[in-house]
């Protein structure tokens, strides 16, 4: 099991992200979709080939094709729009929130799956990105939907650990080669 692999992976220094990382998945009430596309959103935005040739083939087996399909958009969305909207609003010349985005962002509107489900996927990459302002859209999106806070900051936990372990995880490896 790939998960075993990640958490056997994780040196001595790092035995919380080990009981995290089985806790978040192997302990998660989330429905199996909202679950494993979390996963695979995550593992893609932690940008680490160990987390993600780990984790993609177990979320492969536990999603159907549309939700794979959705949870990669996701974070190949927000991988854009956290990078756009988070400059914005950071950007301390608040005219560049006035101008149109001009970005196509279609899939947000027609994700294949419930839309609840992708939303709650695009705001866990985006707090993997660190972007307030599409942290903000998604969790009102979510609670509008009636998606409790529990379920929300599920996402975000299980966000949190696959981002430590990546991290840590790939900085192990480049430790290893010197």
């Amino acid at each position: 099991m790939a998960l075993d692999e990640l958490k056997s992976a994780l040196p001595d220094y790092a035995k919380d992200l080990k009981l995290n990382l089985g806790s978040v998945i192997g302990n998660s009430d989330l429905p199996q979709q909202q679950l494993w596309g979390t996963v695979l959103a995550c593992a893609i935005a932690s940008r680490s080939p160990i987390v993600l040739r780990e984790l993609e083939p177990e979320a492969k087996a536990n999603l159907s094709d549309e939700a794979y399909t959705a949870a990669k958009s996701a974070a190949a969305i927000m991988a854009m729009n956290n990078v756009f909207y988070r400059t914005r609003h950071l950007l301390s010349d608040p005219e560049y929130g006035t101008l149109r985005a001009g970005l196509r962002m279609n899939v947000i509107g027609n994700p294949g799956v419930e839309k609840t489900d992708f939303e709650l996927w695009s705001l866990a990459v985006s707090a993997i990105n660190g972007c307030g302002q599409c942290l903000d859209s998604h969790e009102q999106v979510l609670r509008k939907a009636g998606v409790e806070r529990d379920v929300v900051q599920e996402a975000f936990k299980i966000a949190s650990v696959i981002q430590a372990v990546g991290t840590t995880l790939d900085a192990e490896a480049v430790l290893a080669e010197q």
